[in-house]
């Protein structure tokens, strides 16, 4: 009999779900439908951990492995990380792996031909990291696949880039921070027959949108699975009732390209004919198919679960696989089943407060906690619950946008998170730890809170009596409609995500004063521009990229809509698909390789020309030339000069109908506004950005967060000065920042200075407009009469 802990190579029919420590959690899986169901599963084999211990051991690469890692002398550095791991690479698919291990490999490849009947079969290699005494590692991700390999040299060798792929720079770099020895980890390889998909997909024993386990739901796309994941496709998704075993919903969307299995390895993207394009990914009769097996596996689990699947072009045969149990809604039926009462708390009189922190984003709200540390967990999260996390950036949007309600750590009022969730109105709590406790320090997944983000308080269970307070709040309808009076300074709306465009499209507002760009990369794209163009995927780019503005443009034409060009930092960027590849590591990024920095770069030089191709298709091709554009963070007279000349290049010239506008938030943009002028419209004043950099005070720290003030003279003075300098050569002047949402006396000093227009988050809009026309008729009416009060600030410098 075989044994288990030493042996080299185990096949899937060997395998049970609980030998994730053998051959990690796919082969695993896989090796539990294929040795206790009747599930078609594709042929397969599996490298164990010892294996690669012992190639790692014989080869002499655990030594070579240490000292090589030892030599680092700062992770953070980004080139030094990049140039060690890569020789640690080298090292491992250079060296020999042991002549019986070589053996075995083969001889198992060799099997598997007779078990599929077919010389030479393609097929998918893919890795998987096993952690000992390691329960909470978390490598999902890190490591590669490799599809279409054919011939025993050719996986072999794929075995070994597997290997190797535990020393890529993003997973070193991942498991020093989580100080992780290397030694604890190793890896397993499965080798499994390459299904040559005509379609695939991921189906769920339960309806995952609503937790109903009668029902069964399938997503399914033409080619591999890839394009699913990547959200490259939507899927066609079919809804089944378990009881009936019939079809009750389907949508069948329209795709327009996939991908599929190189003839001679590889992949490669089609484009799918206009007359197929419609037509559904599957047929009813394999839907239902693929229901059976779904109801089978749930059976033998025991828990609802999630599964992946591929329909072979060649024989029209469903293969499962993967299949793993679904998490979310297994825990929250086993939630309110055990803990229901207690969770539920109605009128009380004294309920128990769990945290504090800054009231970032009025309202109040109700929901389960789902704590999330790492960015790489955000597809777990779903809608109604309320995020829990240290800190929010730019990929962390998409999980903003189903959450009930947001608390973090750290952060301050002028944070990302506390910024996004005002934009997106979803209350929010933020700072908890500079209140004393931290928030992920007490709150656990499925904890039912209610959040009050007027006062910064977070209450354990669902307090009855304040959510009643918050609905009589609300306004009843009337039959009046809202008057605004008309304003000589325009008051405008910030705005980043396309979906909210329709909804406030009916705020009294003059338009979009500033739109992100940054959230349609993160919630829409996903991935690195650099990673596409590497990919060939630059017209995909630009084309998500043009809907996603036009989305905007369109509800609000025709008044105009400022665009801002991409401004994350590198450790933003890093975060979206393929960014490791890209981005440095910078000790501060905030102000680092960021905003026109990036745009003449040469590294970064044909991302940028991406954004401008998705600018002149908006205005060009869809016709809405109410599109305008703002660069961010330019830091000298060369820098706008060189990235105006590239806007020209592209096509998109200054005129009466297209306007470029700039950030103003670094005092060199103050100071040097009569020689900015020359180049550009206007100005638009990030007030949280130029108060950091005028008082010196990092404004994402909590430590010196009582000191962040955008309304010190400092910065009045120079918001002073840009206008006046500004409108000597006929530019406007806008703000875009927190200040006037936040400060009705600092739209007030604004107005008197002169300001063009402000822009406000949404919700403020309306305040806005009456304390405007408040302001401007308080300065007429002075003037009128000579008798108003006199300032004695004096804002010259």
């Amino acid at each position: 009999m075989k044994n288990r802990s030493t042996a080299n190579i185990l096949w899937f029919d060997e395998l049970h779900r609980n030998d994730v420590d053998i051959v990690g959690g796919k082969a695993s899986s896989l090796g539990e439908l294929t040795s206790e169901t009747n599930i078609p599963v594709p042929y397969g084999f599996a490298t164990t951990s010892h294996a690669y211990r012992y190639f790692m051991e014989t080869s002499g690469a655990n030594t070579k492995v240490d000292q090589l890692l030892k030599s680092i002398k700062d992770y953070e550095d980004s080139n030094e990380l990049n140039s060690v791991c890569k020789e640690i690479r080298r090292m491992i698919i250079e060296s020999p792996l042991p002549a019986d291990l070589t053996t075995s490999i083969k001889d198992a490849y060799a099997e598997l031909e007779g078990r599929i009947g077919q010389k030479e079969p393609f097929v998918a290699i893919r890795s998987s990291a096993t952690a000992e005494d390691l329960p909470d590692a978390s490598f999902a991700g890190q490591q590669e696949s490799y599809l279409n390999i054919k011939g025993a040299d050719s996986v072999v060798r794929y075995v070994k880039e597997c290997y190797a792929s535990l020393f890529t720079k993003r997973a070193t770099y991942y498991r020093h921070k989580q100080q992780f020895p290397h030694e604890k980890v190793a890896l397993a390889a499965t080798i499994q027959m390459m299904v040559s998909s005509k379609a695939s997909g991921v189906m769920f024993s339960v309806n995952i949108s609503n937790g109903n386990d009668q029902q069964i739901i399938i997503d399914s796309i033409r080619g591999l699975g890839e394009y699913i994941v990547q959200g490259i496709v939507t899927p066609d998704d079919f809804i089944i009732d378990k009881k009936t075993n019939k079809i009750i919903q389907k949508s069948v969307n329209q795709q327009e390209v996939e991908l599929l299995r190189g003839t001679d390895g590889g992949v490669q993207e089609k484009t799918i004919a206009p007359n197929e394009r419609q037509k559904p990914s599957l047929n009813d009769d394999q839907v239902l198919e693929l229901a059976s097996y779904a109801k089978d596996i749930e059976k033998h689990y025991g828990c609802y679960m999630d599964m992946e699947f591929a329909l072979d072009q060649i024989t029209n045969k469903l293969w499962l696989v993967q299949a793993r149990p679904e998490t979310f809604w297994s825990q929250k039926k086993k939630k309110t089943s055990t803990n229901s009462e207690g969770q539920k708390i109605k009128n009380i009189t004294d309920p128990e407060i769990l945290v504090k922190g800054l009231a970032a984003s009025p309202g109040l709200v109700s929901g389960s906690v789902h704590v999330i540390e790492n960015p790489k967990d955000i597809d777990q999260f779903k809608d109604g619950e309320v995020l829990v996390t240290s800190m929010t950036s730019p990929d962390w949007v998409p999980a903003m946008k189903k959450a009930a309600g947001v608390i973090t750590d750290n952060g301050g009022m002028t944070c990302h998170a506390a910024i996004v969730s005002r934009e997106m109105q979803i209350p929010s709590i933020v700072g908890t730890k500079s209140r004393g406790i931290a928030a992920m320090d007490v709150l656990t997944d499925g904890t039912i809170v209610t959040v009050d983000a007027n006062n910064g308080i977070v209450y354990e269970g669902k307090i009855d009596s304040l959510l009643d307070t918050r609905s009589k709040k609300q306004p009843t309808a009337t039959v009046n409609t809202e008057f605004f009076a008309p304003t000589a300074t325009q008051v405008m709306m910030n705005l980043g995500n396309p979906d909210l465009a329709q909804q406030y499209a009916s705020l009294p507002t003059d338009g979009i004063g500033l739109m992100r760009e940054e959230f349609i990369w993160t919630s829409f794209i996903h991935e690195h521009p650099l990673h596409m163009i590497e990919e060939g995927k630059s017209n995909q780019a630009v084309k998500m990229l043009a809907e996603g503005i036009s989305q905007v443009a369109r509800a609000m034409a025709p008044r105009p809509v400022v665009l801002r060009f991409s401004d994350f930092k590198s450790s933003e960027y890093r975060n979206l698909k393929g960014g490791e590849k890209f981005e440095p590591h910078e000790p501060a990024d905030l102000l680092g390789w960021r905003g026109a920095s990036r745009y003449y770069d040469p590294k970064y030089l044909e991302a940028f020309k991406l954004e401008l191709a998705a600018v002149k298709k908006v205005r060009d091709e869809f016709g809405l030339t109410n599109l305008n554009v703002m660069i961010p963070f330019v830091r000298t007279i060369k820098e706008i000069e060189k990235v105006t000349t590239l806007m020209k290049d592209a096509g998109l010239h200054r005129s009466a109908e297209f306007k470029v506008y700039m950030m103003a938030e670094i005092p060199s943009n103050i100071i040097l506004a009569d020689q900015f002028n020359q180049y550009i419209d206007g100005y638009s004043i990030g007030s949280n950005d130029l108060t950091m950099l005028l008082l010196g005070c990092d404004r994402n720290n909590d430590t010196v967060a009582s000191l962040f003030d955008e309304r010190n003279l400092a910065v009045k003075r120079a918001i002073a000065h840009l206008i006046k300098t500004a409108h000597q050569d006929n530019k406007t002047v806008s703000i875009c920042g927190q200040a006037p949402s936040e400060y009705p006396e600092f739209t007030e000093f604004l107005i008197k200075q002169g300001i063009d227009y402000v822009s406000v988050n949404p919700d403020t809009v309306k305040d806005t407009k009456k304390n405007v026309a408040h302001f401007e008729q308080r300065i007429l009416l002075d003037k009128a009469t000579n008798k108003g009060r006199q300032s004695r600030t004096n804002y010259e410098w």
